[in-house]
């Protein structure tokens, strides 16, 4: 996978409108934002919806005067595999890497010749078992979307994968909700956690909410992959532009979820190496509050906390308070080991 902490996803998916010259301005697009892969979708119509079924309610908003059917609205939106060829070469061409979506067993198999990292479950395909068979007997990682799902669903999935084939160490989930866009209510990134702690596999996102804040969030809640549709053109005609983010919002996206990935650093609590210089200008220690003799037995009320802090630390006051001072000293004399029997 991405050799980044954080993999970003740029998902072009069928935004590209069944046009390879658009596609290719999409994988200029997600390679100058500093994506890590910029992903399609590999299907045929035929084998991926009935000639009956109905479009989806947010592809009938995207084009309310279409009369088309969902199988006519994905004819138009399919690759041919010369073409899922050529978008690999020009990924390769552009210093990005290719990925898609299969949605059935064909497009696995087209994937598995373009040399792809990892497979890529789309949350349609979660209660598929025998694609989901398919898939694990590849041998190949894979990462899971989880829209629409229940916990036991994503837990029935990820041991259907484990039983064929693949292992704990080989799978990653993606939280998502299905919708376009999505509500921000509707987004439970929360969720990221209980899966976490529930399956112990690496959590991502798939987002779908309009903007580039709740990406951002969930890079911050320590998601391992972060997937954003983007468009070159929100005003396109199609399913999905109307849900995706434009190119200058992509760039933010990611110039921002590169800051976190930095910003995230270890579980263990130390200084930072900038901050060691300003312990001893930021912290105080044990001064004199006003002049005093020599023998004099040290008494709280001799002394104050004051910048700087290299010498004695207020937390180490009791091992002062009664000791007799060693010479006279001038107020606000910063106390020393040394100076005190």
């Amino acid at each position: 996978m991405a050799a980044n902490p954080i993999c970003i996803i740029a998902e072009a998916g069928v935004n590209h409108n069944g046009s390879i010259d658009t596609a290719k301005k999409l994988i200029e697009v997600a390679a100058r934002a500093g994506a890590d892969y910029v992903k399609f979708q590999t299907f045929t119509a035929e084998k991926t919806v009935s000639v009956v079924a109905q479009k989806a309610a947010y592809q009938i908003k995207s084009e309310p005067n279409d009369v088309t059917t969902q199988f006519e609205m994905l004819k138009q939106l399919e690759l041919s595999e010369s073409a899922h060829f050529e978008l690999a070469e020009y990924c390769r061409y552009h210093g990005i890497k290719f990925l898609s979506t299969a949605f059935d067993e064909s497009g696995v198999d087209l994937l598995l010749k373009l040399k792809v990292d990892f497979l890529k479950i789309p949350s349609g395909e979660i209660t598929n078992k025998p694609f989901l068979e398919y898939i694990a007997k590849q041998g190949k990682p894979v990462v899971l979307s989880t829209g629409m799902s229940y916990m036991q669903e994503v837990e029935a999935a990820v041991s259907c994968l484990i039983k064929n084939g693949l292992t704990k160490d080989m799978i990653k989930i993606l939280h998502c909700t299905t919708e376009y866009p999505c509500p921000y209510e509707d987004v439970n990134l929360l969720a990221m956690r209980s899966m976490q702690e529930k399956l112990g596999i690496p959590i991502g996102y798939s987002d779908h909410s309009e903007g580039i804040e709740v990406a951002i969030a969930a890079a911050a809640m320590g998601a391992c992959i972060i997937e954003k549709h983007f468009t070159l053109d929100k005003n396109m005609v199609g399913p999905d532009h109307q849900a995706s983010i434009e190119p200058n919002e992509l760039m933010q996206m990611i110039r921002s979820i590169r800051a976190i990935e930095k910003a995230l650093g270890s579980a263990e609590k130390k200084p930072a190496s900038s901050e060691i210089k300003n312990i001893v200008i930021a912290r105080k220690s044990i001064h004199l509050r006003r002049a005093l003799p020599k023998q004099h037995l040290l008494q709280l009320s001799d002394l104050e906390m004051k910048r700087p802090g290299d010498g004695i630390s207020p937390m180490d006051i009791n091992l002062v308070l009664g000791k007799r001072l060693k010479n006279d000293f001038s107020a606000e004399y910063k106390l020393l080991f040394q100076d005190i029997e």
